[in-house]
């Protein structure tokens, strides 16, 4: 895994996009993110060629880019451009212009690698999805179906967001049908029907239009999921509003505006179409489907969530050695335990000392805020509410503490049991120890029917101290456990 940072631009037919990356891996995080509205397929239609103004900002977006990659010391600069630069007949000749005046190469993606990337993303961004990833960009909708490859089964169909706009032009009636004339020809009906990733700026701005109209607990893109009835209602209702609703709406995004009534009907055409279980929403898409692209197998193999929260919780922690102690201290901890289950108690351990800078009187709430938004992936909205809520737990946050509500509505009864179990037992090896692994490992818990009792072994020590009384108290409150017991260990 490379330590350097590294670049995607992404040279869409409505913006231009630079993304520079911490380094190349499992889960690479954002650490810079500039878009500009190049409006690059803007009369392509009518006239098959990239207009003066678009290819003019799109050239100086290039150079702006360029020298942010350089001056961060990017190691590597990957650009690759899509539905308008593939169709335009001077197409060429701004990869040629790009060159010339920045030395970047751009990679010309065709429809189906365009959906093979934006399948990969979604590989990249999900734990084992399954289903159907349908990528909107200002030029084109792709529909791959998901696979271990990533997308071998796709199509690339002219309905995005520029040319459904000026087709919206001709009347919302006439757009409909010829949409649904062309669904009907080209998606195959022998996709799978599990769940829809949409992908792409404008459905994301759609989502998040979703989430602040009906005030979500979380609201993070990545991961949200509706049903299917509800995504058509809604984009029914946004298509069909005048603009000037349309901008009054919580939510909307400014820039999206001219464009979100072409995002909105096409997405319910395609759900109705499709017919999925599910909607999901991705914030990974190509770009990042590119990078998963360049990994090896045994790379992209690994969990998106557990590298993710490696990434973030180790270099955070005061002793980076301490969360997989944490993990072997709670092998066990609750019998039956699934492999869903035990990746959020792997993750939960790594990022168990994120707070511990902060002050105690707020460690707990800020902990549970910091994580519902952290820009993990992996996971959906529920597990990131567990997360958030057992470090709340970790740093003895109360389980009635407002601070926890709405988002842990998310939660079942029994999520949120288990939660406050882990995170219990956390605080408690945090205290035993003081971070020491080595003294961890000298530590055992026995959970009884009627009590808890704490192993110490002798090289460590029994503790005399009403502080680690007290937190096995916690933990034993956590199981409904009255009794607590301290002894030595033979």
């Amino acid at each position: 895994m490379e330590a350097a940072h590294i670049a995607v631009i992404d040279i869409g037919s409505n913006s231009v996009r630079l993304v520079v990356y911490d380094r190349s891996g499992r889960a690479p995080i954002p650490r810079f993110n500039e878009k500009s509205l190049c409006r690059l397929g803007a009369g392509l239609a009518e006239t098959g060629e990239l207009q003066p103004e678009g290819f003019r900002r799109t050239v100086e977006a290039l150079r702006r880019f360029r020298a942010i990659s350089d001056a961060m010391e990017v190691v590597r600069t990957d650009v690759i451009a899509t539905e308008a630069v593939r169709r335009a007949g001077n197409g060429a000749r701004l990869v040629a212009a790009i060159r010339e005046e920045t030395g970047l190469e751009v990679r010309v993606l065709s429809g189906a690698e365009e959906a093979h990337f934006a399948a990969l993303g979604v590989i990249a961004g999900f734990h084992e999805p399954a289903g159907l990833v349908g990528d909107m960009g200002g030029g084109s909708l792709e529909v791959a179906e998901l696979t271990g490859g990533g997308g071998e089964n796709s199509v690339s169909l002219p309905l995005g967001s520029l040319p459904v706009r000026a087709l919206l032009a001709g009347g919302r009636r006439e757009a409909k049908r010829r949409i649904d004339a062309l669904l009907e020809e080209q998606l195959p009906q022998s996709f799978g029907r599990s769940a829809f990733y949409a992908v792409g700026g404008g459905w994301r701005a759609l989502a998040q239009m979703h989430m602040a109209a009906k005030q979500a607990p979380v609201r993070v893109t990545h991961g949200y999921a509706l049903d299917p009835a509800e995504v058509r209602d809604f984009a029914k209702s946004l298509a069909r509003m005048p603009p000037s609703k349309l901008a009054a709406q919580p939510g909307v995004a400014a820039r999206r505006l001219d464009t979100l009534p072409a995002s909105a009907l096409v997405l319910e055409r395609v759900v109705k179409r499709l017919a999925p279980e599910r909607v999901v929403f991705s914030a990974l898409g190509v770009r990042e489907g590119w990078l998963y692209a360049q990994l090896a197998p045994q790379t992209q193999a690994l969990d998106p969530l557990l590298e993710g929260a490696d990434a973030i919780g180790t270099p955070q922690a005061r002793v980076p050695a301490f969360g997989a102690a944490l993990v072997r201290w709670t092998e066990g901890l609750f019998a039956g335990e699934s492999a869903a289950e035990r990746r959020l108690r792997i993750a939960a351990c790594v990022l168990s000392d994120v707070g511990w800078r902060d002050h105690a009187s707020v460690k707990a709430a800020e902990s549970f805020r910091r994580l519902l938004q952290f820009p993990l992936v992996g996971l959906d909205h529920g597990e990131r509410v567990f997360l958030a809520a057992t470090i709340h737990a970790r740093y003895a946050g109360r389980p009635a503490d407002p601070a926890l509500s709405p988002a842990i509505r998310l939660l079942p009864e029994g999520a949120r049991r288990r939660a406050l179990i882990l995170g219990r037992v956390m605080l408690l090896g945090y205290r035993v120890s003081g971070s020491v692994p080595e003294i961890l490992a000298n530590a055992r818990l026995q959970v009884g029917a009627d009590r808890v009792r704490l192993a110490i072994g002798a090289a460590a020590r029994v503790p005399d101290s009403e502080v680690v009384a007290d937190r096995l108290k916690l933990v034993a409150d956590a199981f409904g456990v009255r009794r607590t017991e301290i002894v030595e260990a033979a």
